[in-house]
């Protein structure tokens, strides 16, 4: 059995590995941006490329790991906090903590279920479902995305999804770094400046892809 702060680290160090992977995607996927013709070519390389690389796979497994990690982590220490609601100390903190502190639970559990559906989407049609191929023999994603993307549904799912995601790496980055004491009391303004503001361009960098290829995209 792990104890509370043994849960806690588990629970920032698999939470900043998201946050990184998070980038990494995010500049991968700017092609999305590129003219429909340019994106349809180089978005097909870029994932081409991915599924054909061994650290990549690595990496991959490493992400799913973390993901299923940190969300039985989350939900464990959203139960046990809320045994303590009783206690003094702990009110007290909830009275003087942001909305969006005190439903970390809630948050993580929409992008959890976010998750699940975009998943569903890409990643099990990608490698399971009959997909067009591109000009060089490979399954087409490109063709996958503008396809899920001109769903309007599925588009007002993605964007709200991506405002939890991003209250929730604001709260959960300024935590980390608390929790795993890598920052000096003097610099904790700096902290929260540049975690909002990680969290703020990734969360709207996501929500804008979605959005460009339901309105431009053939």
């Amino acid at each position: 059995m792990l104890s509370t702060l043994s849960r806690k680290i588990l629970m920032c160090l698999t939470g900043l590995f998201l946050c990184f992977f998070l980038l990494i995607h995010f500049l991968g996927n700017l092609q999305l941006f590129l003219s429909q013709e340019q994106a349809h070519l180089q978005f097909n390389a870029y994932s081409h490329f991915l599924s054909g690389n061994i650290a990549i796979k690595i990496v991959s497994y490493v992400l799913y790991a973390s993901i299923i990690l940190h969300a039985i982590d989350g939900l464990i220490i959203t139960l046990k906090n809320k045994k303590t609601g009783g206690n003094y100390q702990y009110e007290k903190r909830e009275e003087n903590s942001k909305w969006y502190s005190r439903n970390m639970g809630i948050l993580g559990t929409l992008i959890l279920i976010f998750l699940v559906i975009h998943f569903q989407n890409f990643w099990y049609v990608y490698k399971f479902g009959s997909l067009p191929l591109d000009q060089d023999g490979n399954k087409d994603l490109y063709i996958l995305v503008v396809a899920v993307f001109k769903e309007w549904w599925y588009v007002i799912i993605y964007v709200l999804s991506m405002v939890a995601l991003c209250y929730h790496m604001i709260h959960g980055i300024y935590s980390a770094t608390r929790t795993l004491g890598l920052f000096h009391p003097k610099f904790v303004k700096w902290f929260k400046i540049i975690g909002t503001a990680y969290s703020v361009v990734i969360s709207i960098g996501f929500a804008l892809m979605p959005v460009y290829i339901f309105f431009t995209a053939n």
